[in-house]
């Protein structure tokens, strides 16, 4: 039988200090059995956080202090060098655990080896409907965003691709620009249903204006790398299930999410099996098309171009082409369905 592989933890940690003992101390508590050391970055956080780390009375865990603040990405690269671990488990140091997640995801990753990064579900996942989601092999739902709260990650991967870019500074932007590098190399990016964390957010930055203003710069500089990310298709349909989609379409629609972007699916009906987290379903209706519509303030939310299939309501149909019009975005009909359901099987095995 093969060799169980090894598994460290990474918390990076600026100041927060309440916070971050409480991770640590779940950590050890529910996934104690599991894991192999914990190593601590400290970000040159003020002496009431030092004195906590240096004071933590669990064994296995190693606790390191810059002399200056480096940001997320560097203390994440810096603590995962010093593992020797196969798989390291990536925590923000306001997450607490209140199970031992770890065997789903490690399962996850034993069962797909193109799959590089898993990430367990929780609040942050409670906005989107798992139920929809294609399982994929060990059971995880199929993403092409990288939330870096909480994510396990095959070390030999991370340290392939350079870790984080150090171009984003403090933080922000640069877990979803590391999930971007790994989908486009060609490895798979999944979240796990069956395993959960909570994550209290903001726990290090706050949210005030740094934090605004950190955000906005590092988003920009995400999207100025990949400006097709801005993508958010309407894709407007009838009854016509997935599996009959014409297969230039589904190649478009595949190629929208390779590339960070959305695909906002309204048909009348409940979709299942949607493939990854980057479709989002809604039920057609007049609400719900207004709503799609005025939808976001940011560029990267607002819908930017509508797609047709022949069988879409017809109402709908005119009022998302003179929408289209009046917004100045394009308009793409798509003739014909696929009569075969295994030219599916491309977009949902991927």
């Amino acid at each position: 039988m093969p060799a169980t592989p090894s598994i460290d933890v990474v918390i990076p940690v600026y100041n927060a200090p309440a916070l971050t003992r409480k991770c640590i101390d779940s950590i050890v508590a529910c996934l104690g059995g599991s894991i192999s050391h914990i190593y601590v970055q400290d970000d040159a956080s003020g002496a009431e956080t030092r004195q906590m780390l240096d004071h933590l009375p669990y064994a296995g865990i190693h606790i390191h202090h810059a002399l200056k603040n480096q940001g997320f990405g560097a203390s994440v690269n810096e603590a995962v060098a010093r593992s020797d671990a196969s798989y390291v488990l990536v925590l923000n140091s306001d997450t607490v655990a209140s199970e031992d997640f770890l065997p789903p995801l490690c399962a996850a990753l034993a069962a797909d080896p193109q799959l590089a990064v898993i990430i367990p579900a929780g609040n942050d996942y409670a906005r989107h409907d798992l139920n929809q989601y294609l399982r994929r092999p060990g059971g995880y739902i199929r993403t092409h965003r990288l939330q870096g709260h909480a994510f396990l990650i095959r070390r030999s991967v991370f340290l392939g691709t350079g870790g984080f870019d150090l171009s984003f500074g403090r933080g922000y932007y640069e877990d979803v620009d590391l999930g971007r590098r790994l989908d486009l190399s060609g490895w798979r990016l999944g979240v796990h249903p069956d395993a959960r964390i909570h994550h209290q957010g903001g726990g290090s930055f706050g949210r005030g204006r740094s934090f605004r203003e950190l955000v906005r710069r590092n988003r920009d500089l995400y999207f100025s790398r990949y400006p097709n990310a801005r993508r958010n298709i309407l894709l407007l349909s009838g009854k016509c299930p997935l599996a009959h989609f014409p297969s230039n379409l589904l190649d478009a629609v595949e190629k929208v999410f390779h590339e960070g972007g959305y695909v906002h699916w309204l048909t009348p009906q409940r979709a299942q099996m949607l493939p990854c987290l980057q479709m989002r379903h809604h039920v057609a209706g007049l609400g719900a098309l207004i709503r799609l519509m005025g939808r976001g303030w940011r560029a990267d939310k607002r819908i930017s171009e509508v797609w047709i299939l022949p069988d879409a309501p017809r109402l709908l149909h005119a009022m998302a082409v003179l929408w289209a019009h009046f917004s100045g975005i394009g308009v793409r009909s798509w003739e014909g369905t696929a009569t075969v359901r295994s030219r599916t099987s491309r977009l949902l095995s991927k």
